[in-house]
This record gives structure tokens, sequence and C-alpha cells, in this order.
């Protein structure tokens, strides 16, 4: 199973301090935190997409293409690919990239997110949300998926003849989840597609995430994808830590209290009662997040929110410490042992992806030959066209014995 944290990139004043971190430094610190969880052995680390105040990353592929640098193992990914207000070729485009600088190590979410004007800002309207999600992801899986793509449809001009470059890495789209909160359709779309369906579930009750689960589930076996309880579903998650609970709830609730998101709401302990969020000790995390399958059953991913309502970034570095040294070793441990043999541990990884394509025929083993540099040819060039002419001449002797 895999273990990661998403950021949001807000920039919030530290109510303790009373000091408020210019973009700059926000975004240097979302590098820091994500090379950090890859130094502690997390699995995943991914961005979302705003481009409001107060939040600065606007730009996913740049700061993954650089982390794909300088990092080694961790899977980059998104909490939010603006599916709505985003042209899909530019989608289609910027994360066959990304696929390719990261050889592989790479996903993302695709979200219509949660700001309201972002759509006019985009030239797109709102009341159109859902319906510009399931024609921008199907015309983006043809971008991928066809060398060569004709395209009308409502939303965007047409294409004819249109080819994205760079193409995905040795032939296989990147994977995608589809996250959705509340939205039916989304979780609908998810399962036509076969793809993995992330419910970030921060802000609701666990009665609501199992029922958007479970409908996801039974689509996706309705669809022939497999199993319901094979589905692919991930759950976010909050937390703080300390190494006992009165000092994590001592020392997280004026980040709490004073958070734009929910601050000057519920209580810090009505609002754990009532979701995912944990204010405690490692154990206190372990059993809650432990309980989680209980609800949705055996799923592949779990990713915290850690950097948020102003916390400091040494905090934040000491977070993702007790995360991956207490808390994921169990976990995983003890979800492993109750997972079926015939469910998924993890999402499909590209080398898995690969190998499927080309057991189903889909694509071919693909060798990379030097070019001429005069002509421009490959010896790859020639040898298809010598088996060309030879097949032109079998087929001319086939003719004239009547074959």
């Amino acid at each position: 199973m895999q273990f990661g944290i998403f950021t949001v990139g807000d920039v919030t004043t530290d109510p303790v301090t009373g000091r408020t971190p210019n973009d700059t430094e926000r975004v240097r610190s979302m590098l820091t935190i994500a090379k950090h969880a890859d130094e502690a052995g997390l699995d995943v680390f991914a961005t979302g997409e705003h481009h409001n105040p107060p939040f600065v990353p606007s730009s996913p592929t740049t700061m993954l293409g650089y982390l794909a640098g300088q990092t080694k193992n961790i899977i980059l990914s998104t909490s939010t690919t603006l599916i709505t207000t985003n042209d899909p070729v530019k989608i289609a485009e910027d994360y066959a990239m990304l696929q390719v600088i990261s050889d592989g190590r790479m996903d993302l979410m695709m979200g219509r997110g949660n700001t309201g004007p972002v759509y006019p800002w985009f030239g797109k309207d709102i009341r159109e949300g859902v319906n510009l999600a399931i024609e921008n992801y199907a015309l983006l899986r043809r971008l991928w998926e066809e060398e060569v793509v004709d395209w009308q449809g409502k939303y965007r001009t047409p294409l004819q003849g249109f080819t994205a470059t760079p193409r995905p890495l040795d032939g296989v789209a990147p994977f995608v989840w589809h996250g959705s909160i509340r939205t039916p359709e989304i979780a609908e779309q998810a399962a036509y597609y076969g793809d993995g369906f992330f419910h970030n579930n921060i802000f609701w009750p666990m009665s609501h995430t199992k029922q958007m689960v479970q409908y996801y589930r039974q689509r996706f076996e309705h669809y022939g994808h497999g199993k319901a309880d094979q589905a692919i579903v991930g759950l976010g998650g909050q937390v703080f830590m300390r190494k006992n609970s009165q000092d994590a709830v001592r020392e997280f609730r004026p980040y709490f209290d004073n958070a734009p998101v929910y601050g000057h709401g519920p209580s810090l302990e009505d609002f754990s009662a009532q979701t995912p969020l944990t204010v405690g000790s490692p154990q206190e995390v372990i059993d809650r997040y432990g309980a989680m399958r209980e609800h949705v059953g055996d799923y592949q991913r779990q990713l915290f929110l850690m950097d948020h309502a102003g916390l400091p970034l040494k905090t934040v570095l000491e977070q993702i410490d007790l995360l991956a040294g207490e808390v994921v070793p169990v976990l995983r441990k003890e979800m492993e042992a109750k997972r079926p043999a015939h469910v998924p541990s993890d999402p499909p990884s590209h080398a898995q992806r690969v190998a499927k394509a080309r057991a189903e025929g889909k694509i071919a083993e693909q060798v990379v030959a030097a070019a001429d540099h005069w002509t421009g040819k490959t010896a790859e060039d020639d040898i298809l066209a010598a088996e060309a002419a030879e097949g032109a001449g079998t087929a001319r002797k086939g003719s004239a014995f009547g074959l």
C-alpha cells in the first residue's frame, strides 16, 4: 500500500509567531518537504493546483519536473489537476513530458477544484463543470492513446490531424485518479475508464466517504474491470502528532483555531470526531487509520495533509519523520496482513502497465535507433523499407498463384 503526503500550498500566517511567509518561501518549503518525504521513505508526494491567493501551486508540472531530478524513489503526483479549466491538449503534453522526465515515476489526479471563480478566469462556465470534466477527459485519453487525432466537441476548437508531443513514455499513458468529494458523476467516470478514484475526505464523515467509494466500486465491476473489491481507491487524511496526545493537542490547537479552511468553526474536538483529522500520538493515528478499511474496504493509497494552517517548516519535517518512522511501517504491515490475495496492494506502476499493454498486443517492444546525421534515417527505417519491399514481392507472387 502507498502512503504519502499532499499539499494545498496555502500561504497562512503562523498564529503563534505572527509571521507570514512570502510566496517564494512557501514554494521553496514545498520543495524541501517533498525531498524530505523521499528521504524518509514515503511513497507519494502530491501537489494541488490553485490559481488564487492564498495558494501558490499554480504550475504543478513545473514543480514536479524539478522534483523528478531531485528525488530518487517517491512517486510524484497531483492532488488536483484541473480537468475543467485546463486545455486537455496542454494537459496531455505537460504530463507526458513529466512522465518522460521522471521515467514513469508519476501519476496525476483529475479534479474540478474548489474555487468557483477559476472558471471565468479561464473562460469557462462553472455551470458546465461536470460536462467539461467528462468531455475534456475523453479527449485527453484519445490524445495519449492515439497518434493522430481528429476531434470535435462542445467546449474547445476542433482538432484535425493533431499529434500531442512528446508521446507517452513506452507508449503507455500515465495512471490517472479522479478526485471528488461529493459528485457521483466523477466516481462514475473513474469506474467507466477503470481508473483510480480518490476521495479526499478531510472535511467529511466516514459515512459519506463509504457511500462514494462503494458506488465507485460497484460501477467499476459493472464496467468489467474486475471485482468491486479490486477497484483502485485512495483516501485523504490529516494528522498532527507528538509523543503524547496532550502535547499534540496543545501545540496544534492555535493552528486549527485560526486556519482559513476550518478555523472559527467547530471545535478541534468536534472536527476530529466528525472527520479523519487525528491529533494525538502515533498510536492514535495508527488506530484511526488502520480502521479505515472497515468503512471502504482494502484500498491502495493514503495521503496526509501535513503542511497547512501556517505550521512552521521545521514542525512539518518532524511530522513527516514521525509518519514515516512510527506510523507507516505499522499501518502497512497491519493492512497488508488483512488484504485478500486477489486485491491489489498498490495502484499499477508504469512497468506493470507497460507489461499489460504488451501482453494485450496494444504496444510492441520499442527499439531506439541512432539516426544518420545526414539523411535523418535510422537502421530501423531501412529494415522497415526492406520488409515492405519484400512484402510487395511476396504479394505479387501470391497473386500469380491465385492466393
